[in-house]
């Protein structure tokens, strides 16, 4: 068996346990402030949240106003709630934090809208600590914990074998990837010249595809919870999104009216979406963990992999100029085809996805892995036009 030549991102890919320790901290960390625009404000680059970290005085505990550090998604929110062009307020961030207040407070004190600020304090107990996200008062916060603990009572309740082959966890989205070992289908068509670019294997020796499901969810604004039919093709471990079927809640609920301040949603309003969520889950396990369901979705692959590349130096860059892959990863592609051996579009589908799963960034790598399916039918129309 050939040596292997290319590898999985070391920091990706953790374990269950290890994603439910991580959204637990955060869990215990967190803080969501409703405040009016005019009682925010920049100091040296801090957001200044009233009434959001607890001192102890001789009267009690007393709220004061807290410092949070802008993270690059919370700048991202500042940029688009307050119309400051997203690359000018990063740089004023890097270069000239005076300008970046003068900027920020400027339109805050012309706003009178109100926003949910969501931070992570740097302790549990209290005190000060980062803002993670700058949105509308009227998002609906689904946490990452509450998501994975609904989806979880949803994979039981559906009675289907189904196992964790992976979790991510970013600034921007949770990722759990579900497959199960009792869904699979023999794909000897789609892999009879594929081999895995981390380990040598043949797909010809093991052309097997296992059913599982992907879900997602965002706590900082960059899209609604979804759960979405997901392939995972046994000899490499690649997988990869179907484009048909997601389920999914987006995160827009009615408007909060708390007074500002530190607010927390409502056990019933929690308890219904939650809800949702797990029955969500038991459709999507009946629906995605089928071999029908898989077997179609394979056969839909097959009919553009089989296209042969005559020139797939050049279809990779009509493919990646289509859906906007980076030079880096239009290199990377070029370099997991090669090593894939595959001289098709499928071989090109199969490039992607294992690009997908090598990169440092998670929510590069989804974007990826949901576009797959896509640049296989790119590669082959632009090779049919040849």
């Amino acid at each position: 068996m050939a040596q292997p030549t290319l590898s999985v991102a070391p920091n990706r890919h953790i374990g269950l346990d290890n994603l439910t320790a991580l959204l637990n901290d955060q869990k215990t960390r967190s803080l969501d402030a409703i405040v009016g625009a005019g009682a925010l404000h920049c100091d040296s680059g801090n957001l200044i949240i009233p009434r959001t970290t607890p001192v102890l005085t001789a009267n009690g505990v007393t709220m004061t106003d807290g410092s949070f550090t802008l993270g690059d998604t919370a700048l991202t929110g500042v940029s688009a709630k307050l119309n400051i062009p997203a690359g000018y307020l990063r740089r004023m961030a890097h270069e000239n934090m005076p300008l970046l207040d003068t900027n920020v407070n400027s339109w805050l004190s012309r706003d009178d809208r109100r926003f949910l600020v969501r931070c992570l304090r740097h302790r549990a107990a209290g005190g000060n600590g980062t803002a993670r996200a700058f949105l509308s008062d009227r998002y609906l916060r689904i946490d990452n914990l509450d998501v994975l603990m609904a989806a979880l009572d949803g994979i039981q309740q559906a009675g289907v074998a189904v196992e964790v082959a992976s979790c991510d966890l970013t600034e921007r989205r949770m990722y759990v990837r579900f497959v199960s070992p009792e869904v699979k289908v023999i794909a000897p068509q789609l892999l009879k010249n594929y081999r895995s670019p981390f380990d040598g294997r043949r797909g010809s020796d093991l052309p097997v595809i296992s059913g599982g499901f992907l879900l997602r969810n965002s706590e900082t604004g960059y899209g609604r919870y979804t759960i979405a039919p997901w392939l995972r093709i046994e000899v490499c471990k690649n997988g990869q999104t179907v484009e048909r079927g997601t389920l999914g809640r987006t995160h827009i609920g009615a408007r909060i009216t708390d007074e500002d301040g530190i607010v927390d949603p409502s056990p019933e309003t929690m308890r219904r979406l939650l809800d949702l969520i797990t029955s969500q889950t038991i459709d999507a396990v009946r629906a995605f963990l089928d071999v029908g369901f898989v077997t179609r979705a394979v056969r839909d692959l097959e009919r553009a992999a089989g296209v042969a590349l005559a020139k797939p130096d050049t279809t990779i860059k009509i493919v990646a100029q289509r859906l906007r892959y980076t030079q880096d990863q239009q290199e990377a592609i070029l370099a997991h085809f090669i090593a894939g051996a595959d001289l098709s579009a499928g071989g090109i589908m199969q490039a992607v996805t294992s690009v997908a799963r090598s990169i440092d960034d998670a929510d590069q790598a989804y974007r990826m892995e949901s576009t797959a399916t896509l640049a296989l039918r790119l590669a082959a129309a632009a090779a049919d036009r040849r």
